[in-house]
């Protein structure tokens, strides 16, 4: 310290003292700014700001899950329903269009007639296409009408138009080629096209076969797959193709479109859990409970067991207008361990389990412990140990 006058050392001295707070203060109100942004959870907002139940913004509606509230978003049971293995019943009309190719064969049960017996070769009379206008040419009946008629009963019109002109002919007709009766299949399978629904194709799970079967990778598993079929420019089925498999299956009809595709389904836990993470929703009735559970559960020394929410956003790809939600769970509660099990998750809903009040009060005081810390380094580095 400089040498005063008799008289003007205590001035000095203040003078001095103060000139040494000012970068003290400055750490100091630093050091508060830390403070501050260490205060701020980095895993969001505590109880107290979960409570509001709209903003402008984002209006949503707050609903705390009680026994009787969650019985509206239980889950869907998982039950077994018979798959379909089959597109047609029992004896079920298959229409012949324009293109189909048909072989057509015709016997009489006498020799000497204008067609040979079944024992002879010749009754075959070869394989025609169906014209545009829905018809095929048989000798000695001329041009007979197919379009929209099945099997049968173009057995049956042939019979009926050889009549005075063969003894009870037999006639069989088969399909030789499917022009028509095809199904679409596109998307995430192993081999696309289009296959036909006379040739074992029935059902949207076997039209997916036939493709030989969904191109599964590391990054896309099975419970990851969509299964879209549209139907005369409409889509008539959106399903999961592991839900596909539990008894979704549907028939085909021909014309149909079936498309594989990815639809990654998860939901997130963040907040006070052992691990925060995005985690697969594998099956369609994944619950509240399981969820957490995925996740390792709560962190017993900072999360707030009264406060647990789950945020869904509504609808609004088909309905514009629909709010958010904002599930409320108090886990303190020995009832909400059941409610918990009955509360369905969905894709894309986020839970956050908020901070205990003494957890945040913990944090403000470490914050604070901190700053008088720097303030005292700050103080050591600047003030000189002289003896005044």
């Amino acid at each position: 310290m400089p040498t005063v006058p008799d008289g003007d050392e205590n001035v000095t001295i203040w003078s001095w003292l103060r000139a040494a707070a000012r970068p003290t203060a400055i750490v100091l109100c630093l050091s508060v700014i830390v403070a501050g942004c260490q205060i701020v959870p980095g895993d969001g907002p505590w109880m107290g700001g979960a409570q509001s139940t709209s903003t402008e913004a984002l209006p949503f509606d707050l609903i705390d899950l009680t026994p009787t509230t969650v019985v509206a978003f239980r889950p869907e049971p998982a039950t077994d329903r018979p798959s379909v293995t089959s597109g047609f019943a029992a004896g079920g009309r298959v229409a012949v269009a324009p293109g189909d190719v048909l072989r057509v064969r015709v016997f009489e049960p006498y020799e000497g007639s204008i067609f040979p017996t079944i024992q002879r070769p010749g009754a075959d009379l070869g394989s025609q296409r169906v014209t545009d206008e829905g018809t095929i040419n048989v000798p000695y009946a001329g041009t007979v009408k197919v379009a929209g008629l099945d099997l049968s009963q173009i057995e049956q019109r042939i019979a009926s138009q050889l009549a005075g002109k063969a003894q009870d002919p037999q006639v069989i007709v088969e399909f030789v080629a499917d022009r028509t009766h095809t199904v679409m299949v596109s998307g995430d399978v192993r081999n696309p096209g289009r296959f036909s629904i006379l040739e074992g194709t029935r059902s949207v799970v076997d039209a997916i076969n036939r493709a030989g079967g969904p191109a599964l990778s590391a990054t896309l598993p099975a419970s990851q797959l969509e299964v879209v079929v549209r139907r005369n420019g409409q889509v008539t089925l959106t399903i999961q193709y592991s839900d596909l498999l539990a008894g979704g299956d549907i028939p085909v009809q021909k014309g149909d479109e079936i498309v594989v595709r990815p639809n990654i389904r998860t939901y997130t836990v963040l907040g006070a859990v052992q691990k925060a993470t995005n985690v697969e929703l594998t099956k369609s009735n994944t619950s509240l409970l399981e969820a957490l559970g995925q996740v390792g559960g709560l962190s017993d020394d900072r999360a707030n067991k009264t406060g647990v929410f789950v945020f869904r956003m509504g609808d609004i790809q088909n309905n514009p207008g629909a709010r958010a939600r904002v599930f409320r769970l108090d886990l303190a509660q020995p009832v909400s361990i059941f409610v918990a099990q009955q509360f369905g998750m969905q894709p894309r809903d986020v839970v956050y389990v908020t901070n205990a009040p003494l957890y945040e009060y913990n944090k403000l005081l470490t914050a604070i412990y901190r700053t008088f810390s720097i303030v005292g380094v700050a103080k050591g580095s600047v003030i000189p140990s002289t003896t005044f």
